[in-house]
C-alpha cells in the first residue's frame, strides 16, 4: 500500500505527524510489516524525536539553527532567500526516509517516541510524504 499524505506546515521547525501516519497505519495494516516515510523535498527532512517535552523540540531546533546559520559568506545559492541554502545544508543533514516496525497493525514506536515533519524554511508550506506499507 502506498498513500501521499499532504501535510501543511506554518513554517521552519519541528512538526508532528505521528497521528497522520498512525491513522493510514490502523486503517490499512494487517499484522506485521514495515512502514516506510519519504519526503519528496530538498529543504524539509522527517525525524523520529521525543514527544513528551515540547523543549527537546525546541533545543534541536536551536542548535541546527546554530549549526547552520543563515547569511554564511560561503553560500553561492541565495536566489531563494537567506533560508534557502540553509535548508538544504539542514536537510542534507538529517533524515529524508524512516522506517518504522509494524506490529499487530500498529506503528511500534517507543513510548515517548513521536514523528516529525522539520520545516527548514519559514514560508508556510504543503509538504508531500510517501507512506509505504508492506510486509
Amino acid at each position: 500500500m502506498i498513500r501521499t499524505l499532504s501535510i501543511p506546515v506554518p513554517g521552519q521547525g519541528l512538526h508532528g505527524i505521528t497521528d497522520a501516519v498512525r491513522a493510514e497505519v490502523e486503517h490499512s495494516a494487517q499484522g506485521d510489516g514495515l512502514c516506510t516515510l519519504f519526503i519528496q523535498h530538498t529543504s524539509a527532512s522527517l525525524l523520529i524525536q521525543e514527544n513528551y517535552d515540547p523543549s527537546a523540540q525546541h533545543d534541536l531546533e536551536q542548535w541546527l539553527n546554530r549549526l547552520v546559520p543563515e547569511n554564511d559568506p560561503l553560500y553561492t545559492h541565495t536566489l531563494e532567500g537567506p533560508d534557502d541554502m540553509p535548508a538544504h545544508i539542514k536537510a542534507s543533514l538529517t533524515a529524508t526516509s524512516l522506517s518504522i516496525p509494524v506490529i499487530d497493525g500498529s506503528l511500534a514506536l517507543g513510548t515517548w517516541q513521536g514523528i516529525y515533519l522539520w520545516e527548514h524554511r519559514y514560508a508556510a508550506s504543503h509538504r508531500r510524504v510517501i507512506l509505504h506499507l508492506g510486509n
